[in-house]
């Protein structure tokens, strides 16, 4: 049963991994192939900007329930 248990953790671990892959793959061809898609990466990662821009970061308000 332990086996049994174990055996399925890891296929949908396995399952996980795989999607991960895929999706890291598709995002790694845009990069390459998308001038536009490489600004907008460096743009939402890394925060850099044109010359003539300015950025403003808004932080989240986080979730406040009921205090």
């Amino acid at each position: 049963m332990e086996h049994r248990r174990e055996l399925k953790e890891l296929e949908v671990s396995k399952a996980w991994y795989q999607n991960e892959n895929t999706a890291l793959t598709a995002e790694s061809e845009r990069l390459r192939s998308n001038p536009a898609t490489i600004e907008k990466y460096a743009r939402e990662n890394y925060l850099m900007k044109r010359d003539n821009e300015d950025i403003f970061i808004v932080p989240e308000k986080p979730d406040v329930k009921n205090k």
